[in-house]
């Protein structure tokens, strides 16, 4: 007898079955909201896809006055502005910081329990503290994902790094290396696919936190627009906005996906 644990799948087995749930949410969608305008033709609450599709239309060929772009062009390459430096700057700072703090006890000892209450603070609470200080430009947006993000990767990062088999860290200085040598050549290449995979997990808490920083203070980007339109109950655009952002969403995580197996095989194993 099979056990389900023993089960492997295909690949196109998978990606069908993946399919399945979404596939029967979008069905359960449609029912409900054809029952909801059969009740109330005006009904905003649940729009058809066509009033989505139509909606969709609009913010994908209107022009942003601000900016001169097509709508969402404009709201998307905002957003992934904002998404993409403060991403940069919480990778470099967690990385240096996880990669010094793993390495070395005393710098453990000294900055590890800062690091660990700056992690506890809930990042949207520095909010209004980041507009007073920096102003309500695109400063203080990137400041909040860097913020946001780089504790957890930081506190990741050491942990892995603490973790790594001592004997790794005997046989370097045996043969003679020093604490720099330590770092570079014995614990960061290891590092490296850890590093992404902080980063993957990360990617759900930045979005949180743009998307916050853009509803509160922004005249352009996925955010803005969206609580924009909520003013008017326009679940046909925002239903669109939020699913774009989905896939925007997943596409990067499926690129970092790539990057660490193609970058790091090893780091994946042979079935997975």
């Amino acid at each position: 007898m099979t056990r389900l644990v023993d089960i492997r799948l295909g690949r196109g087995t998978q990606l069908v079955l993946g399919a399945l749930p979404i596939v029967a949410l979008l069905f359960v969608y449609l029912l409900a909201s054809e029952a909801r305008h059969l009740e109330n033709p005006a009904d905003k609450v649940l729009p058809t896809f066509e009033a989505m599709a139509q909606a969709i239309r609009g913010f994908t060929t209107d022009r942003d006055p601000s900016t001169d772009r097509v709508i969402l062009v404009a709201d998307t390459l905002a957003s992934l502005y904002r998404l993409a430096i403060g991403l940069a700057i919480a990778t470099v700072s967690a990385l240096v910081l996880g990669l010094l703090l793993g390495v070395m006890p005393l710098a453990r000892a000294v900055l590890g329990p800062t690091v660990a209450v700056i992690a506890v603070i809930p990042p949207v609470a520095v909010l209004p503290i980041l507009f007073i200080v920096l102003g309500l430009d695109e400063a203080s947006k990137i400041a909040l994902i860097a913020i946001g993000i780089a504790p957890f990767m930081t506190r990741d990062l050491t942990n892995f790094v603490a973790t790594l088999p001592v004997e790794q860290s005997v046989k370097a200085q045996t043969l003679g290396a020093n604490s720099w040598q330590l770092a570079i050549r014995v614990a960061l290449p290891q590092l490296m696919p850890r590093l992404i995979e902080a980063l993957r997990l990360s990617m759900g808490p930045a979005w949180v936190f743009l998307i916050a920083s853009e509803a509160v203070a922004s005249d352009v980007g996925l955010g803005y627009r969206i609580f924009l339109v909520r003013r008017y109950f326009a679940m046909d655009i925002i239903l669109p906005y939020v699913a774009w952002i989905s896939l925007l969403a997943i596409a990067a995580d499926a690129l970092l996906l790539f990057v660490s197996r193609r970058g790091f095989p090893w780091a994946h194993g042979a079935g997975r």
